[in-house]
């Protein structure tokens, strides 16, 4: 009986841990502020296109348009799309 009992909490205490994992690894997947506003920073942008920033850069001379002000950066996620959209077979 107390083999039972050891074996109950042992699957407890595994499956804990699996939930643990499961909602870790969701929340480095989950990227809120990508998905949600329009204005993007060029890494988030970079994150939501799926791309490196070099590759990124180069979206830009092919005419991706990139809002600066003040130095500050930023490019609209209905840009990218048009932008993708636009090159796309």
């Amino acid at each position: 009986m107390d083999q039972l009992i050891n074996n109950i909490e042992t699957l407890n205490s595994i499956e804990i841990r699996v939930k643990n994992w499961i909602t870790d690894a969701m929340k480095d997947y989950h990227t809120p502020n990508t998905t949600t506003k329009e204005w993007l920073s060029i890494k988030e942008a970079c994150d939501y296109i799926g791309v490196a920033y070099n590759t990124f850069m180069k979206y830009r001379e092919m005419g991706l348009k990139v809002c600066e002000i003040e130095g500050v950066k930023r490019v609209s996620k209905s840009e990218i799309d048009h932008f993708l959209n636009k090159f796309s077979c």
